[in-house]
């Protein structure tokens, strides 16, 4: 059995040399913090984009930005995002025991494995990750701004919200556990038409009002399975960042839209 996944989009969708990647990753930091302000509480959960990182990058970095003050207290990332190339029902674990980007390896958490293996939405593929992009590109950020953590990656494939929320809620944890949703909006819209109708699936998503379609959010399974979970757990979404590829490196013809959210858990006010 294959041990380590290694990269996969290395050098296409990110540089493939560890320092550039390095560089280029905190540099995106970097802007993210100067540009937005930082997080008065770490977030439970985030929805951040998969797409090169030319193009959603600079979005990413803002949600990843806001983890800066957990950096020593996250020791768990529960990563889902949708499948692109091969098909899967359910949600497909790995089989390995890390991944690999040129930053590093990332151990699996093989206790979270053991936790949810027996659930029947819940497989095992090695083909279903081995070029799978959505849940590759969030690595190097949970590398750059996290000390010393563990990986549960889940490649959502046909599954409906309630399987997704069923896992979450087994993996939940508290503090030490992030749940990290790989999704992009909108595809291959004019760059207007694009702009309304990103704005009317962020909309939604913040009031968890209802469920988002597959043309609204690739990754809308696992969206809308944390939008079940976060309303269970009472938590509140907040808009960090939402743009388009017509906005960074791309023209506005045919663009894909991005957005970075974070779910924070409510604090109670004191008297």
């Amino acid at each position: 059995m294959q041990q380590v996944r290694p990269p996969a989009v290395a050098g296409a969708f990110y540089h493939g040399h560890k320092q550039t990647l390095a560089n280029d990753v905190n540099e995106m930091l970097q802007a993210a913090r100067l540009g937005h302000s930082e997080a008065q509480v770490l977030p439970k959960a985030i929805i951040v984009p998969h797409a090169g990182y030319i193009y959603s990058g600079p979005v990413a970095a803002v949600a990843y930005a806001q983890l800066a003050a957990a950096h020593d207290i996250i020791k768990r990332v529960v990563l889902l995002g949708p499948v692109h190339r091969v098909p899967v029902r359910g949600l497909a674990l790995p089989g390995v025991s890390a991944f690999a980007t040129p930053l590093g390896e990332i151990q699996i958490d093989q206790k979270a494995v053991a936790a949810i293996e027996h659930m029947p939405q819940v497989v095992e593929s090695a083909a279903v990750h081995a070029q799978e992009h959505s849940l590759e590109v969030q690595l190097p950020f949970l590398q750059s701004v996290l000390d010393d953590f563990k990986l549960l990656p889940l490649a959502v494939g046909d599954a409906t919200p309630g399987e997704v929320a069923e896992v979450l809620e087994v993996l939940w944890g508290g503090p030490e556990t992030l749940i990290v949703i790989s999704s992009d909006l909108s595809h291959f819209l004019p760059y207007q038409t694009a702009q309304s109708i990103d704005a009317q699936t962020v909309q939604t998503i913040l009031t968890m009002s209802h469920e988002v379609s597959h043309q609204q959010a690739c990754g809308g399974t696992p969206v809308n399975g944390l939008m079940l979970a976060a309303k269970h757990h009472q938590l509140q979404p907040q808009l960090l960042d939402l743009c388009n590829s017509g906005d960074t490196a791309g023209d506005k013809d045919r663009v894909v839209g991005y957005a970075a959210i974070a779910f924070n858990e409510t604090v109670e006010q004191e008297q």
